[in-house]
């Protein structure tokens, strides 16, 4: 029983890229590193796909998108795509379907196109076993997002977690005591900031506000009387006298 063609197809594309392969003709200016460009691979591949009459089909599984900062704080869209590719032979319709996963950063809306071509070419260089294989990436760009350490959530949760604090802070008798508890809960601040920005607000709002109560305690709290110096200088020889009296 001879092989579905979608196989045979396969075998043909991927004997003919042996032969030279795919040059890494391009160089990442960012990183220092060589590399095959999408058009590279397409230039190549297009009519290879024809002649063996194999199509292949992409479909997007799952798509995640997050905002990022880089270096200089400018708006990231860090884009991870899951892709199927279906691989169909034209001659008896079989078909095998591969997965690969793809991701970019870009700082405008080109962070999902470049996605696609990562999961393209890594799919077609397994698929096909191009030579020259290895780490890829789909632009000659690399922008650089700022390191972030993860902050788990706290085990009672984001919501329960901005009460307790807020008690804290209600019970702060200065701004040296809201200061600390800034200081020890920075770490958690960050993380809230960027999981729930309209918990933090809140919580910034009362910080604020405490602070705002013991500034106006603090003017409208009254000054110590002081005794006026031609008092106290007319009161210091009396007090000597008593004092000689019970030497």
């Amino acid at each position: 029983m001879a092989a579905p063609s979608v196989y045979a197809a396969i075998n043909a594309v991927s004997a003919e890229l042996a032969k030279a392969g795919i040059a890494k003709s391009h160089v990442n200016q960012a990183d220092d590193y060589k590399y095959r460009s999408i058009d590279d691979l397409l230039d190549r591949l297009a009519p290879l796909l024809a002649n063996h009459k194999l199509c292949v089909v992409p479909r997007v599984v799952e798509r995640e998108l997050v905002e990022r900062r880089d270096e200089g704080q400018r708006l990231l869209f860090h884009v991870a795509l899951k892709v199927a590719f279906t691989l169909t032979s034209v001659e008896d319709g079989s078909s095998h379907m591969i997965e690969a996963y793809g991701e970019a950063l870009d700082p405008s809306d080109k962070a999902t196109p470049k996605a696609m071509s990562a999961a393209y070419k890594s799919a077609m260089i397994q698929a096909f076993c191009i030579p020259l294989a290895g780490s890829e990436d789909p632009d000659r760009a690399s922008p650089r997002a700022s390191a972030r350490t993860h902050i788990a959530e706290p085990v009672q949760g984001w919501e329960q977690w901005a009460r307790d604090i807020e008690d804290i802070i209600g019970v702060c008798e200065s701004e040296a005591a809201i200061d600390l508890v800034q200081e020890r809960n920075r770490e958690l601040l960050v993380a809230l900031s960027r999981e729930r920005q309209e918990l933090y607000r809140e919580l910034g709002e009362c910080f604020a506000t405490r602070r705002d109560t013991l500034q106006k305690r603090c003017t409208a709290a009254p000054k110590p009387k002081q005794r006026s110096s031609a008092k106290a200088s007319a009161e210091a020889p009396r007090a000597f006298e008593r004092e000689a009296e019970h030497a």
